[in-house]
């Protein structure tokens, strides 16, 4: 432990691919964080739609989780989860959720704040149709966040899910579905050298977009 301690100190790497200035961010936050993420698309990013999503229960306790962006515009960010999940239930409970890009491979992090909806039904429909039949096999399957006993546990229920809807095709179950986080605030921070990072802050005020330096 005291060798990965050490070695943790030392780990330095200065970002200086890139700068971030006012003149060149548009006035659209939506609009920048679509041109970073197709900039991210070009270079190879792996999973450049990988999100941490960040969630407060009632009680005041975050959480994150790793989840894929499945859709964004000028209404938000989309993605997908088991709404009986841990972080359904604190979505439930405290609909303001957090959103965090990092792409290393462009130096480049994008946060964003906000409050969750639900999709619709139909919204939800149909990305779950456009899903592999495996994935919509796993959506039934499996009991998001409860404990289960076993891997073999799971493995029996895909099974048992597999046989039940042999020849038909899975719809989407009731518990399954997205949310949609209308974005209040977007940071948009670009790597530099010395830790001297560019942060561009757009926040949502009285209708209109409000762009500000922060300090890094």
């Amino acid at each position: 432990m005291n060798d990965n301690r050490e070695r943790i100190q030392q780990l330095r790497i200065d970002y200086a691919q890139h700068t971030l200035l006012e003149k060149d961010a548009p006035a659209s936050p939506v609009v920048f964080f679509n041109h970073w993420f197709t900039e991210a698309l070009n270079a190879d990013v792996n999973e450049p739609n990988a999100m941490v999503l960040s969630t407060v229960n009632a009680e005041h306790k975050p959480s994150a989780r790793v989840v894929l962006l499945r859709n964004f515009s000028d209404d938000g960010f989309v993605f997908y989860t088991n709404y009986n999940s841990r972080k359904g239930a604190e979505i439930s409970e405290n609909p303001f959720a957090a959103l965090t890009f990092f792409w290393p491979e462009l130096e480049r992090q994008v946060r964003i704040e906000g409050k969750l909806e639900m999709q619709s039904a139909a919204e939800s429909d149909e990305y779950f149709n456009s899903r592999p039949e495996g994935s919509k096999l796993g959506a039934w399957a499996s009991p998001q966040s409860q404990v289960i006993e076993s891997r073999e546990t799971l493995d029996e229920l895909i099974e048992h899910m597999t046989n039940m809807f042999a020849g038909k095709t899975p719809e989407r179950p009731e518990w399954w579905g997205g949310y949609i986080l209308k974005p209040e605030r977007i940071e948009f921070w670009q790597g530099r050298p010395s830790r001297l990072h560019d942060r561009l802050q757009y926040a949502y005020e009285n209708g209109t977009w409000v762009m500000k330096r922060l300090a890094p």
